[in-house]
């Protein structure tokens, strides 16, 4: 097989992009590839060497744009922003940072192609920020922020994260969906 970068390849079971290889021939021994991979779902880079007998299995991967419409009961719908083909998605497992969900968001989902039409659902990627409003947090007397400098908010998707002691209802606030932290308000 003919490795090269941007190639997706199945490996212990996970998908995986080859951001670089490199084949090296020992003095002794068999000849190996060094590569190093990133995982689809998560994004850790990850070195590994493989044999040169070794077959990797190549597959194909597909993104693209969804925008988020709503969700019905365990069933997350999502629509194609070019087709407007709308698919649902079951697996709560496999979107990661799903508290962030927000009814009108835009997302990549990933696909696996098998064949010529046969699309498998792979991952849900969110933005590494989103924008939300506060629906509700603890009023703070103007004394008392010398000893709290947070309190616990209440975002518009129901999700509660730690937020600055000057934060009201009704504001919009930036939040890091991998840290799962706030990063600035809106004003």
């Amino acid at each position: 097989m003919n490795i090269r970068k941007g190639m997706h390849i199945q490996w212990n079971k996970e998908v995986y992009k080859i951001i670089d290889f490199l084949h090296v021939k020992p003095g002794k021994g068999y000849a190996f590839i060094r590569t190093k991979l990133k995982h689809l779902g998560t994004g850790h880079l990850l070195n590994n060497n493989f044999s040169s007998k070794h077959k990797l299995k190549e597959i194909k991967v597909e993104s693209n744009f969804y925008r988020y419409l709503y969700k019905e009961k365990n069933f997350f719908h999502f629509m194609n922003e070019i087709t407007y083909e709308q698919i649902q998605i079951v697996e709560k497992k496999l979107i990661k940072n799903i508290e962030f969900l927000k009814e009108g968001m835009k997302i990549t989902i990933f696909f696996h192609i098998k064949k010529e039409k046969e699309k498998i659902f792979l991952l849900l990627k969110m933005p590494s920020t989103v924008i939300l409003k506060v629906k509700n947090t603890e009023f703070v007397k103007k004394g008392d922020t010398v000893n709290k400098t947070n309190k616990i908010a209440v975002l518009e998707t129901g999700t509660k994260l730690l937020v600055p002691s000057f934060i009201n209802i009704g504001e919009l606030v930036r939040i890091n969906t991998e840290h799962k932290s706030y990063i600035e308000r809106i004003l």
